[in-house]
């Protein structure tokens, strides 16, 4: 979870950076528009992740049950 809070702050600051340095509406909420798209793809990413991680430990218990 620190590493998805540490890229979702990064997007944020690049974000930032991109709403103060970019002048023309259009480019700016392109770039802000592929940010967000890649902030969302990480955040799903990390949610898949965690979705595995929490089926493979339900797996391993089930796997312990039955050898017991």
């Amino acid at each position: 979870m620190k590493r998805l809070g540490i890229a979702l702050g990064a997007f944020a600051v690049l974000m930032v950076l991109t709403w103060i340095m970019i002048d023309d509406p259009k480019i700016r909420l392109a770039a802000l528009a592929i940010l967000a798209m890649f902030a969302v793809r990480t955040w799903s990413h990390s949610r898949k992740l965690q979705h595995e991680a929490e089926q493979g430990q339900a797996g391993d218990s089930a796997d312990d049950s039955r050898r017991g």
